[in-house]
């Protein structure tokens, strides 16, 4: 069996290295991939669910439908840039959305999964933010919104959240943040964590037998980076 883990594409434009680049990444997944997993942030803004999909998102959405139709299993984790991902996921793709992290079971072993935003808890400014967005008030109100209008508040809070990513990553020790919570899910009995939304590539083995992974995604931005689970093996590889 094999699986695939991606997040934070942050797909914009279909003429763009990266959007590109994830297209033919997909098709070499056609009749081989049991379950594609997609922690987050795949789009560059996915807020609500509109009665068309996003014209510019068309291209990648028609090859996850192929995938899907040729028996690839697509589980969603939402991020921060893509929630409320509405019914085109849940009924045209048959995927199973994740409003946020899960633990699952995958060959026998006890794995969590997440995008990765509700990781460091003392973002209390976030934290806020996030509860507000993914309210079930919100949930019902983003749909009755025009889809312009939805689109050029989702373009601007994606434009403020790049402008602070720099400034956050100086204040914050990302690495150490992630290894204390993979500490905390593996005192749970967990025995993998796989992240996204940092956008740091690492693989880390530790217990008695190596047998508590610890793994973040990167991103499909310029690393093109991916996880691949084959027969038990977890490895973190990059596409070219």
């Amino acid at each position: 069996m094999r699986r695939i883990f991606i997040a934070d594409a942050h797909l914009r434009n279909e003429a763009d290295d990266n959007y590109r680049m994830l297209l033919r990444f997909l098709s070499t997944l056609e009749g081989n991939t049991e379950t594609l997993y997609i922690l987050g942030d795949l789009f560059e803004f996915w807020i609500g669910s509109p009665h068309t999909v996003f014209p510019h998102y068309q291209p990648v959405l028609e090859q996850l439908l192929r995938l899907a139709q040729l028996g690839t299993r697509i589980v969603y984790f939402e991020g921060n840039h893509d929630f409320h991902m509405g019914t085109y996921f849940t009924e045209t793709l048959q995927a199973e959305v994740h409003p946020g992290p899960a633990i699952v079971n995958i060959d026998g072993k006890r794995v969590f999964l997440c995008h990765g935003d509700q990781i460091n808890h003392r973002d209390y400014g976030y934290t806020l933010l996030r509860a507000v967005l993914h309210s079930h008030v919100s949930k019902l109100m983003i749909p009755l919104a025009p889809v312009a209008l939805t689109s050029f508040i989702a373009e601007r809070m994606s434009r403020q959240s790049s402008r602070k990513h720099g400034s956050r990553s100086l204040r914050w020790d990302y690495p150490a943040i992630i290894r204390r919570f993979a500490r905390h899910q593996f005192k749970r009995g967990c025995d993998t964590v796989i992240c996204g939304h940092f956008h740091m590539p690492f693989i880390e083995r530790s217990g008695s037998d190596d047998d508590r992974i610890l793994l973040s995604l990167g991103d499909w931005i310029n690393q093109y980076s991916y996880a691949e689970l084959v027969d038990g093996h977890l490895s973190l590889r990059v596409f070219s």
